[in-house]
C-alpha cells in the first residue's frame, strides 16, 4: 500500500509532467497561430534583401553564400537542371517537393515556412528540413536559379537553448527535491493523526497534538482533540450509565431480595407482614418504571420511535397532565395558574409531548415546598412556539443547571431512593423535545425555577 507521502510526491511530478505538456502543447498551437505567419513574412524580407544583393553583377555568389550559410542560415540552391548546392549547416531531412523548384524558377515564391503543417509534438521552428523554408528566383550570372533558405536555429540559438534548457532541468531537479521535503512537512501531521486515531481506539484519549499551526492542517488537529474529549466524555458517561443502571437495578433487587427472604423464612405478625410487602411492591413498581424508562431512552436515542405527527391543541393537553396531578397539586395546596391561549395549535407527537409536560409539571409538584405556585403559560410567533414551566420554590443551585438533563442525575442525593424517581426524566424531555427540532432550557434563583422549550411552527 503506498503511503500518503508517496502519493503527494507522484502526484506533484504527474502535475508537474502534465503541466509542462500542457505548456508545450499551448506554445506549439500560438507558434502554428501567430508566430508562423510572422517568421514567414520576415524570412521573406529578408529574401528580397537577398535577391537584390546577389542580382548585383559584381557580387561573388558562391562567397556570398557560403557567408551567409555561416552566419547563421540553412542554403539550398539549385538550377532544375541539376546543379544544387548547400550552405551552412545540413538540412536533417532534404524533403523539398520536387515541383517546388521549377515553381519558383517560373516567378513563385515558396512559402514552406507558413505552409508547414500543424502537428502537436512538432514545432516547425525548430524542425529544419529542407521543405521548412522560403523560396525565390534569383538571376545571377546570366543564369536563373531557385534559392531556399531558413534561419539556422542551433546556431543562432545555440548556446541560448542549452542555456534555458540547463534552467529548465535544474528548476525541475531543485523543485523535486523541495518537494520531498515540503510533503513530508505537509503530510507528518496527518500521521501523527492516524497515529492518535490507534491511541482512541486504546481507549487513550490525551493526545499530543500540536494545534500551533493556522491552517487547516491545525484545524483539522484542533477538531480532532475535541472530537477526542467529546468521546472522552462520552466513554465516561457511559461507564456512569452504566454504574448508575446497575445501582438502580441492585438496590431494589436486594431490598425485594431481603424482604422476601424475610417473609418466607419467618412467623410475622400481619401488620409487619403487609409492611414488607408493600415494601417489596413499591421496589418492584419501581424497577417496572425504571425499565419503562430505559426502554423509552433508548429508543428515543436510536431512533426507533417514530414520531406520529398530528395537530392538536397545546392548552387541552396541559389541562390532561393537570388532571392527572390533581390530587397531588391539592394535597401540597399549590396554586396552579394556566396561561395558554386556545389558538395555540401544535404539531407533534402527542403521546410523547404529554411526557414532556407531565415531567415538567410533576418535577415542578414533588420539588417545591407546600403551599407555592406553578405558573404554566405560552406564547406563539410565526416560526415557533415558547412553553414556560415557573415555579416559586427555592430554586436550584447554579453549579446542577449544567447536568439536570443528565440521565440520573438528581439534584437532591438524599432524597433518591426515598422519591422513588429514577432521574431518567429530564433526559427524556430533552430527547423528545430535540427529535421535534426544538430545545429546552433550565434557568433557576432563589426565587424559583423555569423550564422553557421552544417548539418550532411546522
Amino acid at each position: 500500500m503506498r503511503s500518503l507521502y508517496i502519493r503527494v510526491f507522484l502526484l506533484t511530478i504527474a502535475v508537474m509532467i502534465l503541466s509542462g505538456l500542457l505548456g508545450f502543447l499551448a506554445s506549439n498551437i500560438y507558434y502554428h497561430e501567430k508566430l508562423k505567419p510572422y517568421n514567414d513574412g520576415k524570412l521573406t524580407g529578408i529574401a528580397e534583401q537577398m535577391k537584390q544583393y546577389l542580382e548585383t553583377a559584381s557580387v561573388d555568389m558562391e562567397l556570398y553564400l557560403q557567408n551567409v550559410g555561416a552566419l547563421g542560415y540553412q542554403i539550398y540552391l539549385t538550377d532544375g537542371q541539376g546543379d544544387e548546392r548547400f550552405y551552412g549547416r545540413a538540412f536533417r531531412e532534404h524533403d523539398l517537393d520536387g515541383q517546388a523548384p521549377n515553381l519558383v524558377l517560373h516567378g513563385t515564391l515558396y512559402h514552406g515556412v507558413a505552409n508547414f503543417p500543424v502537428k502537436p509534438f512538432v514545432t516547425g521552428f525548430f524542425d529544419n528540413r529542407s521543405s521548412n523554408t522560403v523560396g525565390f528566383l534569383v538571376h545571377a550570372h546570366n543564369r536563373d536559379y531557385a534559392l531556399f533558405m531558413r534561419p539556422d536555429v542551433i546556431l543562432q540559438f545555440g548556446e541560448l537553448r542549452i542555456f534555458f534548457a540547463l534552467i529548465g532541468l535544474l528548476s525541475v531537479a531543485i523543485s523535486i527535491i523541495f518537494f520531498l521535503f515540503s510533503t513530508r512537512y505537509l503530510v507528518r501531521p496527518i500521521t501523527r493523526l492516524s497515529e492518535a486515531t490507534k491511541l482512541i481506539a486504546k481507549g487513550n484519549y490525551n493526545l499530543p497534538l500540536s494545534t500551533q499551526r493556522r491552517d487547516e492542517i491545525g484545524q483539522l488537529s484542533e477538531h480532532f482533540r475535541t472530537m477526542s474529549r467529546e468521546l472522552e466524555r462520552v466513554d465516561q458517561a457511559r461507564q456512569q450509565f452504566v454504574s448508575n443502571v446497575s445501582h438502580e437495578i441492585q438496590s431494589p433487587l436486594t431490598s425485594i431480595q431481603g424482604f422476601a427472604k424475610v417473609l418466607a423464612e419467618r412467623e410475622l405478625p400481619k401488620e409487619e407482614r403487609e409492611h414488607y410487602a408493600s415494601i417489596i411492591e413499591n421496589e418492584s413498581r419501581h424497577l417496572s418504571l425504571l425499565s419503562k424508562q430505559l426502554l423509552l431512552l433508548s429508543s428515543l436515542e436510536q431512533g426507533q420511535e417514530v414520531l406520529q405527527m398530528k395537530k392538536f391543541s397545546l392548552r387541552g393537553q396541559i389541562r390532561q397532565a393537570v388532571q392527572v396531578l390533581q390530587w397531588q397539586l391539592e394535597e401540597k395546596e399549590l396554586l396552579l395558574k394556566i396561561s395558554v391561549p386556545d389558538t395555540i395549535q401544535l404539531d407533534g407527537d402527542e403521546v410523547l409531548l404529554m411526557q414532556v409536560w407531565m415531567n415538567l409539571l410533576s418535577n415542578a409538584v414533588n420539588y417545591i415546598p407546600k403551599g407555592r405556585n406553578i405558573d404554566i403559560f405560552a406564547e406563539q410567533s410565526h416560526s415557533h412556539c415558547k412553553i414556560y414551566f415557573q415555579d416559586t420554590g427555592n430554586g436550584i443551585a447554579a453549579e446542577h443547571i449544567p447536568f439536570l438533563f443528565d440521565r440520573f442525575y438528581r439534584v437532591d442525593r438524599a432524597r433518591e431512593r426515598s422519591s422513588g424517581r429514577t432521574g431518567l426524566g429530564l433526559a427524556i424531555v430533552k430527547k423528545v423535545v430535540q427529535l421535534h427540532g426544538g430545545n429546552i432550557e433550565a434557568t433557576s434563583s432563589t426565587e424559583g425555577t423555569l423550564f422553557t422549550v421552544t417548539l418550532p411552527q411546522l
